[in-house]
């Protein structure tokens, strides 16, 4: 395929652009048939999967590459072959499409009707020849995460789609805000010990919301670039609680002498360089888990992942701050 598909084409059938230029493999063939059906073949396109179907010509399998050269020319192409594989309806659409690309992260998809007989064959090359560009690109999974964001924007053209996909997820944040309202109110006989509380709570709560914000990033980036295993949240969990525990001594040592410097009250200083302590190491917690928790309930990462965080993030700043200092100011 030599052209790239334009957003208004999305709508169009697959099969309209699937390449009925590809190699299929039967299954009772040997692996010596195969290769000698490979290379007689007259294909002019990339050779991405070998897809293996039965004597009625439907789609059975797929051999990887790597198992076909290394198998015995004995063995029947039935007997290597994968018996799991993701395959597109021939009444999908390119945009229907495209989300199998990003879901599934394979490079190419046949296209079946309902008697399972391949149409053709649609591969990522369709959509954007920079996917290919790896020059320019680190690696083909970060291509697939930008293909995401095309994607629901695409899906969400008019603003009152987006409005209804992003707006449940900002009340999240006017509930934070409201809820870290009432409690500075709670702790309003706190901030009357010592005013400079409240010049830093500001900066409190900035800092904890760029830790959980990038804690969230790295985290969303390690679901969506490796499997998940067991024991991956402690794993990820463990990782970056160690490196939140850097940025929380040095920001909190920082602070706290910048606030004993200009006010010279000591007691203060240590409430508002431990409270930057805690809270940031309360945010790289926040910043695993509810991206961590948003994938087990299979919501949406994208959208849900920053409101959430940084609702959670702000109260537990707030929380850990003025508890900190009721405990060492209040008599």
């Amino acid at each position: 395929m030599d052209k790239t598909v334009t957003e208004h084409e999305l709508s169009q059938p697959v099969v309209q652009y699937a390449s009925e230029d590809f190699i299929a493999l039967r299954a009772r063939s040997s692996v010596a048939e195969a290769l000698e059906c490979i290379r007689s073949s007259r294909t002019q396109s990339a050779i991405l999967y070998f897809y293996v179907v039965d004597d009625e010509g439907r789609l059975v399998g797929v051999v990887p590459t790597r198992r076909l050269l290394t198998s015995s020319l004995t063995a029947s192409v039935e007997s290597i072959m994968t018996g799991s594989l993701v395959s597109i309806p021939d009444n999908a659409n390119l945009l229907e499409a495209l989300e199998f690309f990003i879901l599934y992260k394979f490079l190419a998809f046949p296209v079946v009707d309902a008697d399972r007989k391949i149409l053709g064959v649609i591969d990522v090359n369709l959509f954007t020849q920079e996917m290919i560009d790896m020059e320019e690109r680190e690696q083909v999974h970060s291509i697939f995460d930008t293909l995401g964001v095309s994607v629901a924007e695409m899906k969400d053209r008019s603003p009152f789609s987006v409005f209804r996909r992003r707006f449940p997820w900002l009340l999240a944040t006017i509930a934070s805000g409201t809820v870290c309202a009432l409690l500075v109110g709670f702790f309003e006989a706190t901030l009357a010990q010592s005013l400079i509380l409240a010049f830093f709570l500001t900066l409190v709560l900035g800092l904890g919301e760029s830790v959980s914000t990038q804690t969230m990033a790295i985290t969303v980036h390690f679901m969506h670039h490796r499997r998940a295993r067991s024991g991956w949240y402690f794993e990820v969990l463990r990782r970056e609680l160690s490196r939140t525990l850097l940025l929380a001594l040095a920001c909190g040592a920082i602070v706290g002498a910048i606030a004993w410097i200009w006010r010279g009250e000591a007691a203060a200083a240590f409430v508002i360089g431990g409270g930057i302590f805690l809270s940031l190491l309360l945010a790289g917690l926040i910043g695993v888990s509810v991206p961590s928790l948003l994938h087990r309930f299979k919501l949406d990462l994208r959208v849900a992942s920053g409101p959430l965080t940084l609702a959670l993030a702000d109260i537990c700043t707030v929380v850990a701050y003025f508890s900190l200092a009721t405990k060492i100011l209040t008599p």
